[in-house]
């Protein structure tokens, strides 16, 4: 057996056992029982222990040193191996297995907080959090810029800096924007109660028709909707609201858009570095242009009008054009994840601003709640009403996942520039969205980006799928022509 053979029979296992990992997440999430959180942690960092000496043995990098790639995907497979072996090395074995008892035992503290709205019974935990990943980005930048190392874990390849620029780029036109339609009428929004299990049956109808595989998923309910696993084991949660059935439907799409890219990429790569999306970027992408330039689109919600009035009658508007202005109502809000598509970037940029100022140490956790709620008065003209619905809204910085929200709206960056290549090259779109046909959307995304997988970095993904390096520019003229329609701008 080769040296290449040999490294990839070692990373197979080394993959399942992530996969498992992966699992006791999802578990945590939805079905473990409350009072197991402690051995839950215990158990999380047995595991971590376990994968983190996996990625970092001796062996590994002597593999590296002798392998020999055949063909393009061994020569990725090898740059993604040697990246994670090159991070491992770096950090502490007894920090990387602390990091996942915390985080596992913060994000139970976290759910309490955020039910209780109590942010005093999350500060300790979160600054022990913040402390380690500190300590974690220290060993990774070897000197550098903490936050940029942590950034490479979610978007290899990108620097804050580079980050900061696109959004300083953007900002000034979403401002302009969200001012100048919120001076508008605001569209009539959907009236009743929405009995949930008949939401989640018309979740997994919806699941269906954006090509979810049931037979290698499922859909639960979570506090925070999310995507795990990848390959043949796809799962997915959502939530319900008995007077908001959106954040079902667009929580499930969403989430669809994540489990499909993991879905649909070439089996030949399974339970391999390039088996699973190559960035949470390109990843957002996929989940966005699902649940906006699709699931959101005038021909789409016209079908979709049509589904829920089948399953709950009167829903308070009376035609596809008012549900489809509702379904795109720009209005006040909190909820990073309910917000519309012209404010969602300002409440990602908030975030990563108050981050990276966490890393640096010129924000202290202590401070944090103060001055999230200031910096939102200044972005949204109003006051955080409560804790749930301000700092501890989100379950990332419970976990650790410090670097990961600027990829939400570099996502959604790549989203505009895949939505422009797609309607070029797929110009009966409408036409199928309008019958709820996503085929030949989902068709063009997995032959052209799904399929690869981690085959190519970040940026040569997304630049192969659209024809060309990725810009801003199609997002907001998509969103400025949208939001003009909608809003007689």
């Amino acid at each position: 057996m080769s040296a290449f053979d040999k490294l990839m029979a070692f990373q197979r296992d080394t993959q399942a056992l992530g996969q498992i990992a992966g699992r006791l997440g999802w578990d945590q999430e939805t079905m473990m029982p409350r009072g197991a959180a402690s051995q839950r942690g215990d158990e999380m960092a047995a595991l971590e222990a376990v994968l983190h000496a996996r990625r970092m043995a001796p062996q590994v990098g002597d593999w590296l040193e002798q392998a020999k790639a055949s063909d393009d995907s061994g020569v990725a497979q090898l740059r993604e191996i040697r990246r994670s072996y090159e991070r491992a090395k770096k950090v502490p074995a007894d920090l990387a297995k602390k990091l996942a008892q915390v985080t596992s035992g913060a994000q139970g503290k976290w759910a309490a907080a955020r039910a209780d709205e109590d942010v005093s019974a999350f500060t300790p935990v979160l600054q022990e959090v913040v402390e380690l990943k500190r300590e974690e980005g220290a060993a990774l930048a070897a000197g550098g810029n903490l936050y940029d190392a942590m950034v490479q874990d979610y978007e290899h390849g990108t620097t804050s800096a580079q980050i900061a620029e696109i959004f300083d780029a953007m900002r000034p036109r979403l401002v302009d924007l969200r001012a100048t339609v919120l001076e508008r009428p605001t569209p009539k929004r959907l009236e009743g109660v929405f009995d949930e299990a008949k939401q989640m049956k018309l979740t997994r109808k919806l699941a269906k028709a954006f090509g979810y595989d049931m037979n290698h998923g499922r859909v639960d309910k979570a506090v925070h909707p999310f995507s795990s696993g990848s390959g043949q084991d796809v799962r997915i949660t959502t939530r319900t609201s008995a007077s908001d059935p959106f954040s079902c439907i667009y929580s499930t799409i969403h989430e669809v858009g994540h489990a499909c890219y993991e879905q649909n990429i070439d089996n030949d790569y399974l339970l391999t570095p390039l088996g699973c999306g190559v960035s949470m970027g390109v990843h957002e992408s996929q989940s966005r242009i699902y649940e906006n330039q699709l699931g959101r689109s005038r021909a789409f919600t016209g079908w979709l009008f049509e589904q829920m009035v089948d399953v709950f009658g009167d829903i308070g508007v009376a035609d596809a054009d008012a549900f489809y202005a509702a379904v795109n109502s720009v209005h006040n809000g909190y909820i990073r994840t309910e917000a519309d598509e012209i404010q969602y970037n300002l409440h990602v940029m908030l975030r990563f601003d108050l981050e990276r100022a966490l890393m640096s140490g010129d924000l202290q956790v202590v401070d944090l709640e103060a001055a999230w709620n200031d910096r939102f008065k200044a972005d949204f003209g109003y006051d955080v009403d409560k804790p749930s619905n301000g700092c501890l809204q989100d379950v990332h910085w419970s976990v650790g996942l410090f670097g990961y929200f600027p990829t939400y709206s570099l996502g959604n960056v790549y989203a505009g520039c895949l939505h422009q290549a797609l309607r070029k090259s797929v110009p009966n779109l409408d036409q199928q969205l309008s019958v709820g046909d996503t085929s030949g959307a989902v068709s063009w995304l997995q032959k052209n980006l799904q399929q690869h997988g981690g085959l190519r970095s970040p940026l040569e993904t997304i630049t192969y799928a659209a024809g060309s390096q990725p810009t801003h520019e199609p997002l907001l003229e998509y969103l400025e022509t949208k939001f003009g329609d909608i809003y007689n701008l």
